[in-house]
């Protein structure tokens, strides 16, 4: 027969079970609820992708004042034209986004839901229709092309633009990835990423060059830095958009905006002598194929012109 005492001491225990078992739930609820809030999932093409929320908001979790030209708005015009902005990831796209708004004062849409451009001057995030006058993809093949009539094509120098793939991943839009992520594993994570971004930054480019096949307009981002006025005024006519002198003027005075990376020095060459080698033969032969088919547009256009 139990005695008080050990009836109290039982009952001390079956107390303390319960603490210790409602603590685990509460723990593993909080857990997983703080997983679940890094990923979501959308819809690009009809497959579902992971959206990751860390790198650009954490840059961007506070609204950024941008100064527009106009007030931004969408189109009512389903007679337009669909036009990919397309790029390989790190060439520029966010920007050249900003400088098509400033001059139009027309949104910008994208395959894609970054919450952060989605707050700082992107209501078009998301939205892949004909009331935004141009659209933002990295995506390539069939299912990236579905949809579009035409086609924008950003290509950047593939040294620089993964290096600004990296600094997105590890910093944001405008942000820098620390030092020590070129370390991981030995630089054996860099090495691989260089490798891996080297062939998708070939496939990319010439995917949209040679297999999208209604109208395209390449553009370098080294000759929209060199000469932005000239190149600006081609994609402005390519996309089917008038604008004012002072429009385009405007454009060209707040040409930097908050969507370009600032120039970082850094005191060691990341890239080794082979991923340079190995980087320039895949740029000139790339290089070489966007060259011969800008040169057989031009000369398409010339006969169109003379046989008229």
């Amino acid at each position: 027969m139990l005695t008080s005492s050990s009836k109290g001491k039982i009952c001390a225990l079956v107390l303390l079970s319960v603490y210790i078992l409602a603590g685990v739930t509460i723990l593993s609820t909080v857990t997983n609820h703080q997983q679940g809030s890094t990923t979501r999932k959308h819809l690009v093409s009809g497959r579902a992708r992971a959206f990751d929320f860390s790198p650009s908001i954490r840059e961007s979790s506070r609204r950024r004042k941008v100064r527009w030209c106009q007030p931004l708005r969408f189109l009512n015009d389903n007679n337009r034209p669909t036009i990919a902005l397309a790029s390989f990831p790190g060439s520029g796209n966010t920007w050249l986004r900003y400088l098509i708004q400033q001059a139009t004062g027309i949104n910008t849409g994208s395959v894609y839901k970054d919450f952060g451009l989605l707050k700082n001057g992107f209501p078009g995030e998301y939205v892949v229709d004909t009331s935004v006058v141009v659209v933002k993809t990295h995506e390539k093949g069939p299912a990236a092309h579905r949809g579009f009539n035409k086609a924008v094509l950003l290509v950047r120098d593939p040294m620089q633009a993964i290096q600004a793939e990296f600094n997105r991943q590890g910093g944001g839009h405008i942000g820098f990835a620390s030092p020590d992520r070129y370390r991981i594993k030995k630089g054996k994570y860099w090495e691989k990423f260089v490798h891996e971004q080297t062939m998708k930054w070939r496939d990319t480019n010439l995917d949209w060059t040679y297999n999208f096949t209604n109208p395209t307009l390449v553009l370098f981002y080294d000759q929209l830095i060199t000469d932005l006025e000239r190149n600006l005024r081609l994609l402005l006519k390519f996309i089917e958009v008038n604008v004012t002198e002072s429009q385009l003027q405007c454009a060209l005075e707040r040409r930097e905006g908050i969507y370009r990376r600032k120039k970082r020095m850094i005191n060691v060459d990341p890239f080794t002598p082979q991923m340079k080698a190995r980087i320039e033969t895949t740029k000139r032969e790339v290089y070489a194929l966007i060259h011969d088919y800008i040169d057989n547009e031009n000369n398409k256009n010339e006969n169109e012109v003379t046989e008229r």
